[in-house]
Order: C-alpha cells, then sequence, then structure tokens
C-alpha cells in the first residue's frame, strides 16, 4: 500500500440523473467519502479511499476514475454483486424528494464485522473521515464502523465524521440517535448543521427561537450546540457547521460556523443564482477543513478555506469538485 495522510471510508457510488424525455442520463461517480477524497486528492493532499466493490470491469472503470482524481485505491476490498447506485435530477439536492437509492445487497453494505484487518489496512495514515452514511446502511455495517474506529483510535489517528443525515437509509429499525453517539465519541472533528446534530446526536436546539430566521440565532444556536457537543464528547475539540438556504432551483445563501477550544469563527457570506450542482459541497467543505487543518492554518483559516471550498462546488457538474486551491483561495 502507498503510505498517505488521509484515509476516506464509505460507499462508492453512481449517481444516474436522468432525463427521460430525452431518453438520456447523465453518470457520476460518488458517494460522500470518495467526493471528500477527491477533493483532497486534487489539492494534492496524498488520500486513500476504503470501500468494497465487486470484482468486474466496472468497478476497475469507476477505480480507475478515482485514481484520475488522485486517490490512492490500493486498499480497496474486493467481493459482493454489485455497486450501489442513487437517482437524482440534475441540480436537485439530496434533502429532498427526488433521490431514489438503489443500494440494497451493494457489495460495500455486505461487509461483515470480523471479517477485515483494520489495522493493516490503515498503514500509517494520520487522518481517518467516515460519515454518518454508513451506519445508515444496517446494523452491520454500523459494527463495521465501530471496528474500523476502533482500529484508528488504537493508531492514534485524527478522526472526523459528518452528520449528514440521509432520511431513506435509517430503515432497519434503529433512530440515528442510537447509534451515532457510540460511534462520535471516537471523533476528533465534527462536521454537519445544527439540525442534524439534534437528530443524529439529540442535542438540544430550541426551535420556538429559530423561528426568528436570523443569522444572529443560527450562529447563537451553533456555539451552543458545538459546546454541548465538546462537553459530551471530551475527545472531540472541533465542531463545524453550515448553512445552507435556497430560495430558488440556482439560488444559495451560504456560511459556516466553527468552534475550537471555546473559540468561534465565521467564515465569509456567499450568495448566488447561479448554481450548477448541489451534490458534494458538504463533502468539499469536510475536505477542506481537513486539508486546511493538515496545512497548519489557523481556526479562522480553516473555516474560510473550507466554506469557500463547499461554495466552489456548487459550479460544478458532477459529485466531485474540480476546483483548484488557487481558485478557492480567490474566493475567501
Amino acid at each position: 500500500m502507498k503510505p498517505v495522510k488521509v484515509i476516506t471510508f464509505g460507499e462508492i457510488l453512481l449517481r444516474l440523473s436522468p432525463e427521460l424525455a430525452h431518453n438520456t442520463a447523465a453518470i457520476y461517480v460518488g458517494g460522500a467519502e470518495a467526493n471528500v477524497a477527491a477533493a483532497l486528492g486534487r489539492w494534492g493532499t496524498d488520500v486513500a479511499y476504503i470501500s468494497k466493490v465487486p470484482d468486474n470491469g466496472l468497478s476497475r472503470d469507476v477505480l480507475q476514475q478515482l485514481s484520475h482524481r488522485g486517490i490512492h485505491t490500493d486498499r480497496v476490498l474486493w467481493g459482493g454483486a454489485r455497486i450501489g447506485i442513487y437517482y437524482l435530477a440534475q441540480g436537485s439536492d439530496l434533502k429532498h424528494a427526488e433521490v431514489v437509492y438503489d443500494r440494497a445487497w451493494s457489495s460495500f453494505s455486505q461487509i461483515v464485522p470480523g471479517t477485515v484487518n483494520w489495522d493493516e489496512l490503515l498503514g500509517d495514515a494520520e487522518w481517518f473521515h467516515w460519515s454518518a452514511i454508513t451506519p445508515a446502511l444496517n446494523p452491520d455495517a454500523a459494527e463495521v464502523c465501530k471496528e474500523v474506529l476502533q482500529a484508528a483510535t488504537r493508531k492514534g489517528m485524527i478522526i472526523s465524521t459528518d452528520l449528514n443525515y440521509r432520511s431513506k437509509l435509517w430503515q432497519y429499525g434503529k433512530k440515528p440517535a442510537d447509534v451515532m453517539p457510540e460511534l462520535v465519541q471516537y471523533c476528533d472533528v465534527i462536521m454537519g448543521n445544527i439540525w442534524a446534530a439534534n437528530n443524529m446526536l439529540d442535542t438540544a436546539l430550541d426551535t420556538v427561537a429559530l423561528e426568528a430566521n436570523t443569522k444572529a440565532v443560527y450562529l447563537q444556536q451553533a456555539e451552543q450546540v458545538a459546546a454541548e457537543i465538546t462537553n459530551r464528547f471530551p475527545r472531540c475539540k472541533r465542531v463545524a457547521f453550515t448553512f445552507r438556504f435556497s430560495h430558488a432551483p440556482t439560488h444559495n445563501l451560504y456560511y459556516a460556523f466553527y468552534y475550537h477550544a471555546g473559540q468561534v469563527s465565521i467564515s465569509r457570506e456567499y450568495d448566488t443564482h447561479e448554481v450548477v450542482d448541489r451534490v458534494g459541497s458538504g463533502d468539499c467543505f469536510m475536505a477542506g477543513l481537513i486539508h486546511a487543518q493538515l496545512q497548519g492554518l489557523d481556526d479562522q483559516g480553516i473555516i474560510s478555506y473550507a466554506a469557500a471550498a463547499a461554495y466552489s462546488k456548487f459550479f460544478v457538474k458532477g459529485d466531485f469538485n474540480t476546483t483548484s486551491a488557487e481558485d478557492i483561495k480567490k474566493l475567501i
């Protein structure tokens, strides 16, 4: 295995964006953790991706696409029957009803606990990233997450997670708050938004205050939620939240919040009416947090770079962000 700084772990997916009236469909390689890896690879951070794929030509073509993005794929597991698929109209957002998952019995979702030597697979990497999408798949996937998180902890790796909530995936009788706290206890960096934290970790949220719908209230709530997270999960020292509001198909208002050692940093606010593709913006934000921290930036530098990276993704079709680090810095 080639030595790397960062390893991301999750399910590789194919996105189909159909235009049935024209008998066509755009096809993109993606998946939250692959999106993170692709951004890191674009910016020159040595990154590997761990997933599981069936042993066939399509899988090799998919992995070649990852390699072209600077992602090392020599840790990918082989076996099983299929790569998962999701269907989403071009320009739509995963939070909305347009998304349709076709992921049952995918190779990744069938990883069995106790069958992978995670200590060996993680090698000497410095950072491990996973997301809340994986434990949403089934009980075994949640147990596999725990295994790899324990291995990463044994190795002294920095561990980050994204509290991305996919309601259509949590279908095996467990609520996110029943599963996620046990896994989040291993994390040094937690990213998401205040609503996802409430859903995933059962953190408090003043819904009455939020009715004011003002930036000041949102940021006040963010600080309270971040403080609660760091108090409940002592290992977590850094919390990042994004705020993304859309008032039209191509509109987005965006800013981000960062909490470290009791101190708050806020990104600049972005506003555009020219969104091309929303998918992967949160993953690019996560990649920005990782990249900027590894680069040794201060708190303001970290949140500024991450927010600019996320914003830049709105103008790139597909799941992966192809914007260079130099162009992202121009947006700060």
